[in-house]
């Protein structure tokens, strides 16, 4: 079996179950998450989010809040002053372009403040289930220690290069797996390759022992 289908195998029967429990969100509580969740931890982006969503859940309703209570809410997250200037912005600009909806284009998320490409595809993968796998810290690593990518392939590139090698029915499959593979044993740091089902294809496994 090739390295691609082994991979695809793998995430099918290792997270298969709790990935299709994953799909279809709120858009626009899914864009705004995706905004708090920049350079912060999962449990800060929760935390965050519950905070906010639990006083304002639409465009309209967080333009009521003031900027320092908008601050005060999403604090766990992090960078709050600059965060909660993207979001107001972001807000006023679906309420005056989109009538408050999130429009589902990857060129005109990517002209909201503070929507880069990863926060961009994973609003459309997510909230719209167009085809396509946003790149995170655990997509990108993975990517590069099983040698699916050259170290040579630029961040924004790893994207473009995986849906090369994967079937387009398995692109949702590669990014949420690798999120949760990056989670339970391909960490940052002291990864699990003993035990790892993929360490035959990794080259990091050998240069880790």
């Amino acid at each position: 079996m090739d390295k691609s289908s082994a991979v695809v195998k793998f995430l099918k029967q290792r997270y298969g179950a709790e990935i299709s429990r994953r799909w279809y969100r709120d858009p626009f509580k899914l864009l705004i998450g995706c905004v708090l969740s920049q350079r912060t931890r999962e449990e800060n982006t929760e935390a965050a989010c519950k905070a906010l969503f639990t006083v304002a859940s639409t465009p309209k309703q967080i333009l009521g809040i003031s900027t320092p209570k908008l601050r005060q809410l999403i604090k766990p997250a992090g960078l709050a002053k600059q965060k909660a200037l993207n979001i107001k912005r972001i807000c006023r600009i679906l309420l005056k372009k989109y009538k408050g909806a999130v429009p589902a284009d990857r060129e005109l998320l990517l002209e909201l403040p503070g929507v880069g490409p990863k926060t961009a595809d994973v609003t459309l993968c997510y909230a719209f289930g167009q085809p396509c796998i946003p790149v995170d810290v655990h997509v990108n690593r993975i990517s590069r220690r099983l040698g699916l990518v050259g170290e040579e392939i630029k961040l924004e590139q790893v994207g473009g290069a995986l849906q090369k090698i994967f079937s387009k029915r398995d692109w949702h499959l590669i990014n949420r797996g690798f999120v949760l593979f990056g989670r339970e044993i391909c960490l940052p740091r002291n990864p699990k390759c003993g035990t790892c089902p993929l360490k035959t294809f990794c080259g990091f496994e050998k240069t880790f022992k």
